[in-house]
């Protein structure tokens, strides 16, 4: 394989065998505000996320006015906004001079900072600041831009929204030229916040990306209602989580109202923690905490009578009933008994065990 199947952000192991790593996504949620930047930075540790997520955007450098002005049609989640497509970017870009700040306000909050980059000045204004990149399902198609981020060799995070496989494997092929460290992540980019929306999430398609990719790390980045799709995901292999994060789901703003708050984050998080410690390794064997189950709940042969040392035993000596001692005689060894001598007195009742049993 020419990928690895394990690496680290910032002080956290991703890998199959180690916790999810959960990224909270601010992106536009900051509302054009810096103090409130920083207190979901602050929210987002407490709720339990591992990394707070920017999204380093300028409408100049990532919508054309003139196109989507004359589009001809209203798409999706961008028709319930109040400004046309290129000011509601303007007005949720990151203002870029507060990088430093964001940057060290997550440091002493003691969370990882994240952002994507949506051209090559962010790009070369976060190296300093980031572990891993992540690249929007949008950018899919923009190999170069790809490479560019590939070749710095931090791990890079691909959403793959709106996707077909072809643009995925062109993507991923894009990565691996460059950079061993890559988690691929399923996507549904219908932004409207709607429950219906579950329908379309196809988290099997993360069966497909292991079975195409195997032991390629494996990520979700998620825009559904909730978090049914988080705990899906982990159980298929996901340990990458990326879901937006607000402080109030009813505030006005292009991403408040498919993201999560602190109390339902919260709630993710221990459950998903709950379902990790559920999945285990895959080894099917007897737990610990099953070794007295294993004697009260199974069945061993027992004496239907009492029996005299060098009697034969035959079937009409023995049933099969509850407990099972260690050391007994399973039912399934039934056969392995019969015609053989009893070498010692037995009662009626009694377990029939190996020892007892003269060859």
């Amino acid at each position: 394989m020419n990928y690895d199947t394990k690496f680290s952000i910032g002080e956290h192991t991703i890998a199959l065998d180690a916790p999810s790593y959960f990224v909270a996504d601010i992106a536009a949620n900051h509302d054009g505000n810096l103090s409130r930047a920083k207190d979901l930075i602050c929210l987002a540790k407490e709720s339990g996320a591992n990394a707070v997520k920017f999204q380093h955007f300028l409408a100049d450098k990532i919508v054309s006015d003139y196109g989507f002005k004359h589009l001809g049609q209203k798409m999706s989640h961008q028709s319930k906004w109040k400004k046309n497509v290129y000011e509601t970017y303007k007005e949720y870009e990151c203002d870029r001079t507060w990088t430093e700040t964001l940057v060290k306000t997550a440091k002493e909050a003691h969370i990882d900072f994240l952002s994507t980059p949506y051209d090559d000045e962010a790009v070369r204004m976060l190296e300093p600041h980031v572990s891993a990149y992540k690249i929007g399902s949008g950018d899919i198609t923009w190999t170069d831009f790809i490479a560019k981020i590939a070749k710095l060799g931090k791990p890079v995070l691909l959403a793959t929204g709106a996707s077909s496989m072809q643009d995925v494997k062109r993507a991923v092929e894009t990565i691996l030229a460059n950079n061993r460290k890559i988690c691929l992540m399923q996507c549904n980019t219908n932004y409207t916040g709607c429950g219906e929306n579950l329908k379309y999430i196809n988290l099997n398609v993360l069966k497909t990306y292991a079975y195409q990719y195997p032991g390629m790390l494996l990520g979700l980045s998620d825009h559904t209602p909730g978090y049914t799709t988080v705990l899906g995901a982990i159980s298929l292999g996901a340990r990458i989580i990326e879901k937006h994060f607000t402080d109030d789901a009813g505030r006005k703003g292009p991403d408040h109202i498919f993201s999560m708050t602190p109390k339902t984050w919260q709630e993710m998080i221990n459950r998903s923690r709950e379902l990790e410690e559920s999945l285990g390794n895959g080894q099917k064997i007897i737990e610990t905490n099953e070794e007295d189950t294993v004697i009260v709940q199974r069945r061993c042969l027992r004496l239907i009578r009492d029996m005299k040392a060098g009697e034969v035993i035959t079937h009409k000596d023995l049933v099969s009933l509850r407990p099972a001692p260690e050391d007994s005689v399973a039912p399934y060894e039934l056969t392995n008994v019969i015609g053989k001598k009893i070498s010692s007195p037995k009662t009626a009742g009694d377990a029939l065990y190996w020892k007892d049993i003269n060859d």
